[in-house]
């Protein structure tokens, strides 16, 4: 690496002697138009960073942007870094016939006022306009001026531009012990330009656009220990080599004495001061480089196909997702958006024109979700920048692609996405049962994911036990019925859940057990009647929940926390996973009908003692013998791998 920065330093060298002279033999007007070409050519070829810039500009201004307008936006930026290195070229030619042509001074008299304190000027800017003409206009303006600079990371090129600045009255300190040598400046009431963006690490986090960004504090902390003036600076490009230098009046510092909380405030007040000139004028901030990249504020969107169990999942992984930035001090700010397609027509056209994207190529456009997606649900998606798209279920995996690609965020896909394959993603979460290909990016899993745990199953049992008034039983046991209803491959006969029914009860009769049950949305409504009629005046069954007719939103999970032996009808796969994943004994009963995929994945659990399958006039007789003999609990744990995979994101 060494190596290619030497060769791409002494190339940079070569070309600058060469071209420099070139450039000032030129009108003006045509050198620029060569920077702005130039900036249109590494628009082109620059992916990265132009992804960079696309998707910080859409964290700025993404709530009052298309996605096509923040693409022109971002290309404006590129035409204009190419002026302003174009620029460069003319430092040699700065002087007062220059300023008094080409620069508009606006606020001369706010540095003035600021000099006859005589405690110093601190010149203010971000990493905005033409960077390193400015600082030459000031050296210009008949006050001693000094740029504070860090080490660039080609050292022959930085000598060559500080060359120039020495040449043309700029005096240049770097960054090192640079505190004394800047506080000594101040003394001197000379002023000293520095910028207050790009503060990494060391910088303190303030709100920039509404978000967490890092921001420099050494002109803050400066100003609070020497009393010197903080004047904010803005340099506007108005047409050519036109420039307006804007020169605000000085801010007013706040101190109450709480040394830490009076940097922040008071950088906090500075940045909004910028905000308002990089909101009108964008194209002149330098937005291709991670600028929210140390915020804390961090956000999710989950993409919902209206599938309860799609989006369980999804969740699971998004509070995954918390606890591993949790660890980091991070927050987690998560959306949910059900996705509506215009037809069936726009979502299949929408997975087939998928598998031709690039990993760019969509960035700014996002026209097929334009037309293919409910026009609602189109301007929800694109209304925010997120740095983590999740998703569950084919249907979905070519939309979490497309905003990846929008947002520059990392994507996860749950089950298998469909013709795109596993590469177009960052994290792609597969069952067994669905033979996951091998992967670094693909981690396979025992069955469906759930956000069941110890704290969720004990506050889903505290609340459904006071709605409901439910109480241990003297013999410590509870029963827990799950019945599901029709799918794809396989259909519910009122005889077999009728047979389970007489079962349940005969084994309540002889253990002492209670009964809790409930049904799901796709419960039958025969099978329903038949429900009520057996059980709901029983005298062990003391609640049943008819999800189709009253609810109960915490029934599934209380019920899993408060019953000792839980028995759930067959067909899914998501239900069976949170029983599995409740640390109960879990009894499975007729699989008639069921597809391969879905054997495979019970053969699996039953392999590994996750449930037991059993026939259904042999339900009571499993139910106490396991009762009186209590075998070891077998669980499936893919916690702790998905949250190392899920840590592998951050």
């Amino acid at each position: 690496m060494a190596r290619i920065d030497f060769i791409i330093d002494c190339a940079l060298c070569i070309l600058f002697k060469l071209t420099g002279p070139l450039v000032r033999c030129i009108p003006k007007g045509f050198s620029l138009a060569l920077g702005r070409t130039l900036g249109s050519l590494v628009y082109c070829f620059d992916a990265k960073h132009r992804a960079i810039a696309h998707a910080n500009m859409k964290a700025a201004f993404g709530h009052k942007a298309s996605p096509r307008q923040l693409a022109s936006m971002t290309r404006r930026f590129y035409r204009t870094f190419g002026e302003n290195l174009m620029e460069i070229f003319f430092i040699p030619l700065v002087n007062k016939d220059y300023l008094k042509e080409y620069i508009e001074i606006v606020g001369r008299e706010n540095v003035d006022a600021a000099f006859k304190r005589g405690k110093g000027v601190i010149l203010l800017a971000m990493h905005e306009g033409s960077w390193e003409l400015s600082n030459i206009i000031c050296a210009h303006l008949a006050f001693p001026f000094n740029f504070f600079v860090r080490d660039q990371r080609y050292p022959r090129l930085d000598n060559i531009l500080n060359t120039y600045r020495f040449q043309l009255g700029c005096r240049v300190i770097h960054r090192g012990n640079q505190i004394r040598q800047l506080l000594q400046v101040l003394s001197r009431n000379e002023a000293i330009g520095i910028t207050a963006d790009q503060g990494g690490k060391k910088g303190a986090l303030v709100n920039f656009f509404g978000r967490e960004a890092s921001m420099s504090t050494g002109a803050v902390k400066m100003a609070l220990k020497s009393d010197a003036a903080v004047i904010p600076c803005f340099y506007v490009r108005l047409n050519g080599p036109y420039i307006r230098v804007i020169f605000e009046p000085p801010y007013q510092l706040q101190q109450s004495g709480d040394k830490d909380a009076d940097i922040r405030n008071n950088l906090q007040g500075l940045i909004k001061r910028f905000e308002k000139y990089i909101d009108a004028y964008s194209k002149e901030y330098l937005w291709s480089y991670k600028i929210w990249k140390y915020g804390r504020d961090k956000r999710a969107l989950i993409l919902s196909d209206g599938k309860t169990g799609h989006l369980r999942q999804s969740q699971a992984v998004a509070d995954k997702l918390r606890v591993c930035l949790g660890e980091r001090d991070n927050t987690l700010e998560v959306d949910i958006a059900e996705v509506k397609f215009k037809n069936r027509l726009a979502r299949q056209v929408l997975g087939l024109g998928i598998c031709l994207s690039g990993k760019y190529r969509c960035q700014g456009c996002l026209a097929c979700l334009r037309i293919c997606l409910d026009n609602e649900v189109y301007a929800a998606l694109i209304s925010h920048k997120y740095e983590f798209i999740i998703s569950c279920g084919s249907s979905l995996a070519p939309i979490n692609f497309l905003l990846a690609r929008e947002n520059l965020a990392k994507s996860c896909v749950i089950m298998r996405p469909g013709l795109m394959g596993v590469r177009k993603f960052d994290l792609v979460v597969m069952p067994r049962h669905d033979r996951p290909p091998r992967a670094v990016n693909v981690l396979s899993c025992s069955g469906a994911l759930n956000l069941i745990n110890d704290a969720y199953l004990s506050e889903q049992s505290r609340k459904l036990s006071e709605a409901c008034a439910l109480k241990q039983p003297a013999s410590g046991l509870t029963l827990g019925l799950f019945i599901g209803g029709d799918a794809k491959n396989f259909r519910m006969p009122a005889e077999l859940v009728a047979e389970v029914i007489k079962q349940l009860k005969l084994a309540a009769l002889n253990t002492g057990a209670d009964i809790l049950a409930t049904t799901s949305r796709r419960t039958s409504e025969v099978v329903e009647n038949l429900l009520e009629a057996q059980l709901a005046n029983d005298e062990h069954c003391k609640l049943l929940v008819i999800a189709n007719k009253k609810n109960i939103p915490e029934a599934a999970g209380g019920i899993l926390g408060l019953s000792g032996i839980v028995i759930v009808s067959p067909e899914s796969i998501s239900m069976i996973s949170e029983a599995a994943g409740s640390k109960k004994y879990v009894l499975i009963f007729g699989a008639a009908g069921l597809g391969r995929r879905h054997k495979r994945f019970l053969e699996h659990f039953a392999k590994n003692n996750y449930i037991y399958p059993v026939d259904a006039a042999g339900l009571s007789a499993v139910i106490e013998n396991i009762w009186k003999n209590k075998p070891p609990v077998c669980y499936p744990d893919d916690d702790s791998r998905l949250k190392e995979a899920v840590g592998l994101l951050i």
